[in-house]
């Protein structure tokens, strides 16, 4: 049996402003930049590990004043060996939040919760950090509206386990750096090193041997230890000589050159020859290894140990291959791991169960998840087949547009670029196909889930509309429909929506773009131009539903050199979007 961090809350640390995280063994945060990933990791290091980084800037700013504290709740619980909440906390753990630190409620025994509260020490120009262990772990918010944060804080106790470390592994890692620093985990590692007298000696006969064999064999360096002699005649002392040892002497001294180096099948390299990719990748495992490390050390002890690891962006300069594979060997590590990634990689590679999605609102910073226990197997195979493994983007969204078809696919980019005046991609909007007029529930579910914005651009067939509408309640209660889904008029689809809304002239300058392209001659241009003109509307509408990929761009430019105002459907579609995205951009 083991223990969990179950639950996180944070409470006016810089922009989470009240926010509440549920953790498992390995959970991985998702969002987009600014968001708040990184300040709940940091809030999590000041609960449980340390808080020297602490400045004012910490405190969340509201209408330009300062809040006048910071509280970080955390509730403990035990798990079993499969990581599932159980009862009550084994023996060892029991003992350790017991003895002479915290008091387990010994009527319910299944839950520890603490809080961190920091403020500011105007006399002594600091800021304190006070912990307490609550009377119980309050509601998010009461019938009485009453919030997390506003109930007792319960006995004032100092925390802190050696058996419950914390470690912050930031997005600069560098394996360079560590070997440089005593106080990385590398060094760390190092400093421990011990041998026993007889191995010392064994080894220190072979470097004394090494490097003998080393300076004999060179003329170079036999010819400067013999002219380092005649120091003898000037210094009054009995030296013994003079010895030049290219190697270290004492295996104290191993650690100062210690070096890593990497080879493939016919070279070695050095560490400093490799990219940021490696280097990056070598200091996470280092992590790895000082926790392998301390484990050992707790096993051998028989005392508990449960490390908390908080690690950013491990994708860092790595190719999407080598991201997945860093993240497996993550989540093998020991203890709870909390990963926030902007890689649709490394996303993929977690467990729906895993995800949680940081986004910021028009009025604060909220946490979404995918609730598996409410989804079939089927629905979860449908969400990570058609959603997770090939639209991983979704997670680090402003805004998504769901759609049906090819044409809105090409074409609906180009429209918001030129409402809007910036790509799609700044603008953090999202444009997803589903693929068909069923297929919008797992992409519906996720984006709900995750509490990302999102809108519904479809066609207008009867049995498309019924189809979507069924779908859309499964998420949403049916009054909202007119806010979220913009239908085209009855019975069109995108293609027969632009020729109702007269831009079958434009259409018509799509396909003499596309087939001029094949002419050979100009004079075959000409006569495929006059043929062109002639096409009826149901001939357009021939050509261009056979080949929607090629035209959806094409149709879309065409409108846009036109002048002529963008489709109204389009353009409804688009205010929706303006709101939230005004509302996003002035929180950012």
């Amino acid at each position: 049996m083991s223990i969990l961090i179950e639950q996180v809350r944070v409470f006016n640390f810089r922009g989470l402003q009240n926010i509440h995280v549920e953790l498992g063994a390995t959970t991985v945060l998702t969002g987009m930049n600014n968001t708040g990933k990184t300040s709940f990791l940091k809030a999590m290091q000041i609960a449980l590990g340390n808080s020297q980084f602490i400045t004012q800037d910490d405190f969340n700013v509201k209408d330009n004043n300062s809040a006048p504290k910071i509280i970080i709740d955390i509730k403990i619980v035990p798990v079993d060996k499969d990581g599932v909440h159980c009862a009550d906390f084994d023996a060892d753990w029991e003992v350790l939040f017991t003895e002479d630190r915290i008091m387990i409620d010994v009527e319910s025994n299944s839950s520890i919760p603490l809080r961190t509260i920091v403020t500011y020490d105007p006399i002594a120009a600091s800021y304190k950090t006070r912990q307490y262990i609550l009377p119980e772990w309050p509601q998010f918010e009461d019938a009485k509206h009453k919030l997390w944060y506003e109930g007792s804080n319960g006995k004032e106790r100092t925390f802190h386990f050696d058996e419950v470390p914390f470690y912050y592994m930031d997005a600069q890692r560098d394996i360079l750096e560590d070997m440089k620093m005593r106080s990385s985990y590398f060094g760390k590692m190092i400093s421990k090193i011990e041998y026993s007298e007889e191995d010392i000696k064994l080894i220190e006969d072979q470097i004394k041997e090494l490097n003998e064999k080393a300076v004999n064999s060179s003329s170079i360096l036999v010819n400067i230890k013999a002219t380092l002699k005649e120091l003898d005649s000037a210094m009054d002392t009995k030296s013994e000589g003079v010895e030049i040892t290219p190697f270290t002497k004492k295996i104290r001294d191993l650690n100062k050159g210690i070096n890593i180096s990497y080879s493939d099948n016919k070279e070695s390299f050095p560490m400093e020859y490799h990219g940021m990719g490696t280097r990056s990748w070598s200091s996470l495992l280092t992590l790895k290894a000082f926790i392998n490390l301390r484990d050992k050390g707790a096993i051998k002890e028989q005392t508990p140990f449960f490390p908390i690891l908080a690690i950013e962006e491990p994708e860092a300069h790595l190719h999407p291959n080598a991201q997945k594979k860093l993240y497996n060997q993550i989540d093998s590590i020991e203890g709870q791991k909390i990963i926030s990634t902007h890689s649709p990689y490394i996303a993929s590679s977690a467990q729906l169960r895993q995800l949680r999605n940081i986004y910021k609102n028009d009025e604060s910073v909220c946490c979404g998840a995918i609730n598996t226990k409410l989804l079939t197997p089927e629905d979860i195979r449908k969400i990570e087949r058609h959603v997770v493994n090939t639209r991983g983007e979704l997670f680090f969204s402003k805004v998504i547009i769901f759609f049906e078809g090819e044409t809105e696919e090409q074409a609906l980019p180009i429209f918001a670029e030129h409402f809007f005046k910036v790509s799609h991609v700044e603008a953090g909007i999202d444009f997803v196909g589903v693929g068909g007029c069923g297929n919008y529930l797992p992409f519906l579910r996720v984006a709900e889930s995750l509490k990302i914005p999102w809108f519904i651009f479809s066609d207008a067939e009867a049995n498309v509309k019924t189809s979507v509408r069924s779908q859309f309640t499964d998420c949403k209660s049916a009054e909202q429909e007119v806010d979220i889904i913009v239908f085209l008029s009855d019975g069109n689809n995108f293609e027969k929506q632009l020729v109702d809304d007269g831009y079958i002239d434009e259409i018509r300058v799509a396909i003499v773009k596309l087939e001029i392209s094949k002419c050979s001659t100009p004079q075959h241009m000409k006569a495929k131009k006059k043929e062109i003109a002639a096409y009826d509307n149901a001939k357009i509408m021939s050509i261009i539903e056979g080949s929607k990929a090629q035209f959806g761009p094409l149709i879309a430019e065409a409108i846009i050199e036109s002048n002529k105002p963008l489709p109204p459907k389009i353009v409804a579609l688009f205010e929706k979007l303006e709101a939230i995205l005004i509302s996003r951009s002035a929180n950012e």
